[in-house]
């Protein structure tokens, strides 16, 4: 095990009901990394947070602290706390003494118990809200409480179980910043458990994307974003345009009727392959200038950009794009080879990628809605 290395999960698996929720799951978490659970709803990844917090039991596998097996070690004891989605302040208490009180269950004396209440009330933006009811503050405001309380008796590792989710976009944002720079500044190490794509892109070192119980790739959000190993990845990392397509040699695959030239190698001839191609990349040109071209069959401004769904042979690719094109009008697609990614063919081919739902799912929604109306 690497020396930086402080918990390490080796072959864990959990059911509940006898539906597995964690499948033989290998994980190793660094001494003051950011590390952010990333994944939909159902896919492991807070069983995981409990698990190293002491909370669940894993049903197989060890968890290792520092190089130790703890196991059997009960929460309390570990060098762990937690901030959960509520935030589980006591509302009889001001914010002095919800942040307080884990030095007060220790014993500390008053002075270092003031000194440590202030320094963290500094770190988290809130000096002078020591003597404030917490039912009377914001929702941002209680979680910065939480997360003071949980800072305070220095531990190890934070967990944090999708403590943004309840507040309103603006706050995230806010909320996001204020977490890395506190976790900066403390060197404690951070594992953030969330559902939101970007909160996991803006905030972590290291991100891991689970699905149906197991790790689907580990890496920086950078690598996530741009060499994604499977459909699942491709698709639940901001959006993407998958197709099926043939490595026909080194540099170059076959998708969408054309052979294009592509910087990936190393697969077999004529393997069969997703393409992914991510929408920012595609450049609209004239229909007799692109590699591609197709019927515009929806546009939607999104304040930068326009995103735009094009009918190519009958797969629908979005693209978004500076320049405003009109529904209806025929377009040419411009792909440069570096734009085009090549995954091996996984348990999640063939389920994503094709936009036809853009348009076909608004209208049984208008069909489902008349239909309401009538009744």
């Amino acid at each position: 095990m690497s020396k930086d290395v402080l918990i390490r999960l080796n072959g864990i698996s959990k059911s509940f009901d006898g539906e597995t929720v964690l499948d033989n799951m290998d994980l190793e978490i660094h001494n003051k990394e950011f590390i952010t659970l990333l994944g939909p709803s159902g896919c492991g990844k807070t069983t995981t947070l409990r698990i190293i917090g002491g909370f669940e039991m894993p049903d197989e596998g060890d968890v290792y602290f520092g190089g130790k097996r703890i196991n059997d070690v009960p929460p309390y004891e570990r060098q762990v706390n937690t901030v959960f989605q509520k935030y589980a302040l006591f509302p009889h208490l001001n914010v002095f003494d919800n942040i307080a009180f884990g030095l007060r269950l220790k014993k500390c004396p008053d002075q270092e118990i003031r000194t440590k209440v202030k320094e963290m009330l500094e770190m988290v933006n809130l000096k002078g809200f020591e003597r404030r009811r917490v039912e009377t503050l914001s929702g941002g405001q209680q979680q910065r409480v939480a997360i003071a309380r949980a800072l305070i008796n220095q531990p190890k590792v934070l967990l944090l179980d999708e403590p943004l989710a309840a507040l309103d976009l603006k706050l995230r944002k806010d909320m996001q910043n204020e977490l890395k720079n506190i976790q900066h500044q403390t060197g404690i190490t951070f594992i953030f458990v969330t559902h939101d794509q970007e909160e996991a892109l803006s905030m972590s070192d290291t991100v891991v994307v689970m699905a149906n119980g197991r790790i689907q790739q580990i890496g920086s959000p950078t690598d996530i974003y741009n060499e994604p190993v499977n459909a699942f990845v491709a698709d639940f990392i901001g959006e993407s345009n998958i197709l099926d397509g043939v490595m026909v040699e080194d540099y170059k695959a076959r998708f969408a009727g054309c052979v294009f030239d592509c910087v990936d190698k190393g697969f077999e001839k004529n393997e069969a392959v997703d393409v992914v191609i991510r929408p920012e990349d595609v450049d609209v040109v004239a229909p007799d200038k692109g590699m591609l071209s197709g019927l515009v069959t929806a546009v939607t401004f999104k304040g930068v950009h326009y995103e735009i769904i094009v009918d190519v042979c009958g797969f629908k690719w979005m693209i978004q794009s500076t320049d405003y094109v009109a529904e209806g009008q025929t377009i040419g697609l411009s792909i440069d080879p570096d734009a085009i990614h090549i995954m091996k063919k996984s348990e999640f081919s063939g389920m994503f990628g094709d936009y036809s739902s853009f348009s076909d799912e608004l209208e049984k929604l208008s069909d489902a809605t008349e239909e309401a109306e009538e009744e």
